[in-house]
């Protein structure tokens, strides 16, 4: 029965994560614990917990995240608290003989002008998109972090890249949300306020990879299972949507009846983000939730969430 740290277990991925360990293996013991009773950013606490707790495995679904707003209003702290964060426990976890370590990147870290679909060689041959630079460049040095200490040490610590990730527990922030939970929101009060009309950033034709954190979870559980997993794997659904079209099925989900109106004088953002998963389906895993599916399952949520007055707004 093994011990299992997740970090960053209140978010939207850790809790998804802690939701599929509990259903799918539930002999696995938990080891949760909040930022009020372990900092990620002091070293010593840290190298303490693992040193005493011995857990069998940790992963690492802790973050400083956010969208573009956040991204470019506080850079330092994007860089500071990840890049700290992800040190520490890496080097802890080499130190007190962690069996294994599972690191989640992001697709956004890949290069800005990456060929499409985007395969796991394509990290660091290029230039970052400049608003999510020092996200991307702490985040990249995690990923860094297991690939040398495995090569090195021979440890196995491994990494996964998910694609754009929504659904239970998402945030839904007016101004830090990310597109789908903007959305869900917005059509959400247009309706109850009876509105007229939502006007939505640029064309709507550029086109963007969306997958259920439920999926996610799926996939770090079958990565666990790999004796020998890649230094890391993308996770995604390999199928993208214009963001007219996922508008359209916001809208037809929330029940708005009113018409969406294009806001040509704002930026469009990158024209394409899709991962290419043919490593996973080759391993033998694919996400299974179609969006419109997921759509209703987190407009739910949404809902269910504002009810008990624990929305993430």
């Amino acid at each position: 029965m093994p011990k299992v740290f997740v970090t960053g277990h209140r978010g939207m991925v850790g809790s998804a994560l802690v939701r599929i360990f509990q259903s799918q293996r539930p002999t696995w013991s938990l080891l949760l614990t909040g930022r009020e009773e372990l900092d990620l950013l002091n070293q010593s606490s840290v190298d303490e917990f693992i040193k005493s707790e011995k857990p069998d495995i940790i992963i690492n679904a802790a973050a400083r995240v956010g969208g573009i707003h956040a991204n470019s209003t506080y850079p330092a702290e994007f860089i500071h608290q990840n890049l700290v964060s992800n040190s520490n426990l890496i080097h802890s976890a080499w130190v007190h003989g962690v069996n294994r370590f599972l690191n989640l990147g992001s697709s956004c870290i890949y290069p800005c002008n990456s060929k499409q679909p985007i395969k796991e060689e394509y990290l660091l041959t290029g230039t970052l998109e400049k608003t999510n630079e020092a996200y991307a460049l702490a985040k990249i040095a995690g990923l860094e972090m297991c690939r040398h200490y495995r090569s090195q040490y021979g440890v196995l610590f491994h990494s996964a890249m998910p694609t754009n990730l929504y659904g239970t527990g998402d945030n839904y922030h007016k101004e830090n949300s990310h597109v789908l939970p903007a959305l869900i929101r917005r059509f959400h009060e247009a309706k109850e306020s009876s509105v007229a009309e939502i006007s939505i950033w640029g064309t709507g034709k550029p086109r963007r990879e969306l997958m259920h954190v439920d999926d996610l979870a799926t996939g770090v559980l079958f990565l666990l299972g790999c004796d020998s997993p890649p230094d890391w794997v993308n996770l995604g659904t390999g199928v993208d949507h214009t963001i007219q079209e996922i508008a359209n099925m916001v809208k037809e989900t929330v029940g708005f009846s009113g018409e969406i109106k294009n806001d040509t004088s704002k930026p469009d953002g990158m024209p394409l983000k899709r991962l290419d998963v043919t490593k996973a389906k080759q391993l033998g895993w694919e996400a299974r939730i179609p969006l419109e599916e997921g759509i209703v399952s987190a407009y739910s949520d949404f809902l269910n969430s504002l009810e008990a007055g624990t929305a993430r707004l």
